[in-house]
């Protein structure tokens, strides 16, 4: 039986891609979860075989929820959908370790296909465009070099500015990241410094330009 894990914060789409997975008999929702944070422990509780994951979630967007939960179970195949495909996107996938990508708008027609090839060791994208773009990344760009001379940002960071991008005040950051009020207000201006940021206006708009949150 394939195991997967369903990421989306919105019950409806959930509930749909769940009907469309378990056509197959030998596939199975192991657990749904409605945003990143969720989807990270129930991986590392149920250890799924496949990850499906909306690319926009609270908490933990879906490239980051990526990045986490291959880090605690490597061998689980990521898919992450999203309403928007641009190269950002893409890149930011393969950086993550997602084996693809799929148009929230052809979910119906390519979400099955997907996990067909990612079971099979192959990447999915939803268009030659993008199969362009990521055949570009992996033969002109090395693990180090960091994409349009950005800063590199820790697992943390990404974190704190998502939360901070969501709304959430300097003490709600820390009962989510389970850490002190103080060390949440050093990481929030220990972030925006090394992003040369002076608001919090810009660095929500550092957030939404850089896919960490969605407009």
């Amino acid at each position: 039986m394939l195991r997967i894990l369903l990421a989306d914060d919105h019950d409806l789409t959930r509930a749909g891609v769940r009907y469309l997975l378990e056509k197959h008999t030998d596939w199975s929702v192991c657990a749904e979860a409605s945003n990143g944070r969720i989807a990270v422990e129930c991986a590392e509780k149920l250890r799924p075989d496949v990850a499906i994951l909306d690319m926009s979630m609270p908490e933990l967007n879906g490239v980051e929820t990526a990045r986490q939960i291959l880090k605690k179970i490597p061998r689980t195949k990521i898919l992450l959908y999203t309403m928007h495909e641009t190269e950002r996107i893409i890149v930011d996938a393969l950086e993550a370790g997602a084996s693809g990508i799929v148009l929230k708008s052809d979910a119906g027609e390519n979400l099955v296909v997907a996990i067909e090839s990612i079971l099979k060791g192959r990447r999915f994208f939803t268009s030659h465009v993008a199969e362009t773009v990521v055949e570009a990344y992996i033969s002109k760009r090395t693990e180090t070099e960091p994409f349009s001379g950005q800063v590199v940002l820790t697992t943390r960071e990404r974190e704190v500015i998502q939360l901070l991008a969501e709304g959430k005040s300097n003490k709600e950051v820390a009962d989510r990241l389970g850490i002190s009020t103080r060390t949440a207000e050093g990481h929030r201006a220990e972030t925006m410094k090394r992003l040369r940021l002076g608001s919090l206006a810009e660095l929500i708009r550092y957030a939404v330009r850089n896919g960490i949150v969605q407009p």
